[in-house]
């Protein structure tokens, strides 16, 4: 079981939370220096308030062992290209630690976020990541830059552009993903899945890998070396005390989560549909007040990994330990105690091994 931490990024769901700790952007050389002193294997940054290729550039400068990763990067608001140049230039910086996560967004935010047009995501993102990879062949082996698909055409690299070879060229691909259809794709084309956070450990098994490996055999891969990467939803605190208003948030989150078309498969999964629907309208009505009160806590406990400090280790090999590979999370340090706590938590998980059935 690989161990990774992501700094706290902020992150908010409209109407239903605030950060608890904003990135600093300031810090994040010596945050990442931290993590790699108190034991843990990487740090991968998500794409919300600032540009993870940025933070990760201050990261790799700060740090020698730390694996670091985009979890994820918004893959169709850029162009393959440009991409392929950011994940060269961090894995030339970090000598080899970087791996690519990549996300497809929703519609709505593709069109009117970024100003894109709108494909369907599956295919789209099948030839996102052969295009990524015909342009560091280019670079890195001389070929010729040719590859025609249906979103994309590229042909020209002229010598100023060319970036050239590196010392670790084989940057791994990860592909974040929910339905079956983005599992296939990852399995036919990436060297990972990343599951949503809502994904429970009965989805990811019964539905995602399966759909993992049917995208293997259309391809005619092993999956050897192939990860399945999550920040599971944590609810984790001191205290009890303190846990109480990490577990309001976490409900919170779950309600939100639930009202999002594109997340539904993993509540219908569970026989929640009815739910999910109801929270549609409560989003669409934009009364966030009223979602939380949709989730008991029989589904806050599906979704969501409880408990204090000394006992979360625990419960998330528990809950995780036969379904992914990595698994990853964020506590704020705020003085030596966190940071002791930290360190135990490293300890706890390091030794376990994960086998994930059909992968290894």
């Amino acid at each position: 079981m690989h161990l990774e931490t992501l700094l706290p990024l902020g992150k908010v769901d409209p109407g239903l939370r605030t950060p608890e700790t904003p990135l600093d952007i300031h810090a994040v050389g010596r945050d990442a220096a931290l993590l790699e002193e108190l034991g843990y294997d990487g740090l991968v940054v998500e794409e919300t308030k600032d540009d993870p290729f940025a933070v990760l550039t201050l990261a790799a400068s700060a740090t020698e062992r730390l694996r670091l990763g985009t979890s994820v990067a918004i893959a169709f608001a850029r162009s393959p290209t440009a991409t392929a140049l950011h994940a060269w230039t961090l894995q030339k910086l970090s000598r080899g630690r970087f791996t690519l996560g990549l996300g497809s967004q929703v519609k709505g935010h593709i069109r009117r976020r970024y100003g894109m047009d709108w494909h369907p995501p599956a295919p789209w993102m099948r030839e996102y990541v052969q295009a990524v990879r015909a342009v560091w062949d280019c670079w890195q082996h001389g070929t010729p830059l040719e590859f025609h698909g249906e979103f994309y055409h590229l042909d020209l690299m002229v010598p100023l552009f060319n970036a050239g070879p590196l010392e670790h060229p084989d940057i791994p691909i990860q592909v974040a993903a929910i339905n079956p259809v983005m599992c296939s794709v990852a399995g036919e084309v990436a060297d990972g899945v990343r599951p949503h956070p809502v994904c429970t450990p009965s989805y990811i098994r019964e539905v995602m890998l399966p759909a993992v490996r049917k995208g293997a055999a259309r391809s005619g891969r092993d999956l050897a070396g192939f990860r399945v990467c999550m920040k599971p939803l944590v609810a984790s605190a001191r205290t009890e005390e303190e846990l109480a208003a990490k577990v309001r948030d976490a409900r919170a989150r779950i309600a939100f989560y639930s009202s999002t078309p594109g997340y539904f498969a993993a509540f219908a999964h569970l026989g929640l549909d009815d739910l999910a629907h109801e929270a549609q309208q409560l989003s669409r009505a934009q009364d966030w007040a009223a979602l939380p009160e949709l989730i008991d806590d029989d589904v806050l406990h599906r979704f969501v990994t409880i408990g204090t400090h000394d006992v979360i280790a625990d419960r998330l090999l528990e809950r995780f330990g036969h379904v992914v590979t990595d698994i990853e999370f964020s506590i704020a340090v705020r003085d030596d105690d966190d940071r002791a706590m930290l360190a135990a938590i490293a300890r706890q998980i390091q030794g376990f091994r994960s086998v994930v059935p059909g992968l290894d």
